[in-house]
């Protein structure tokens, strides 16, 4: 797998989230330090909405699962899945994150989109 360098966790501010472009592609990084994974990161791309603006949604929590809410519409996409709460056929493309003697690092590609349960 290739690791794209994003920056620091300077760069990177608690519970909220940046865009960075990976790969000529806008990715949303979400710093949840509290979280066993502290950096997760999604597609910036609301399919709803029709913009690149998940990165500046808002993080919470709905039955457990880590989400962001969309700043247009409000649809929440889980951060581990990328699955829409309210549209269930709509799943985002996830990346895998991390973070390594504090530089962060983002998947160059998207994981493979699994079936939802």
């Amino acid at each position: 797998m290739y690791w794209h360098k994003i920056g620091t966790t300077d760069d990177l501010v608690a519970n909220s989230g940046v865009c960075a472009l990976v790969n000529n592609q806008q990715v949303a990084i979400f710093y949840v330090p509290q979280n066993s994974e502290p950096v997760l990161a999604i597609s910036n791309y609301d399919p709803i909405g029709k913009a690149n603006v998940l990165s500046r949604g808002i993080i919470g929590s709905i039955d457990g699962k880590l989400v962001v809410a969309s700043p247009l519409y409000k649809q929440h996409f889980c951060l581990n899945t990328g699955e829409c709460l309210e549209a269930e056929a709509i799943q985002l493309p996830v990346f895998e994150a991390k973070i390594d003697n504090g530089n962060v690092f983002v998947s160059a590609e998207p994981k493979a989109i699994t079936a939802l349960a």
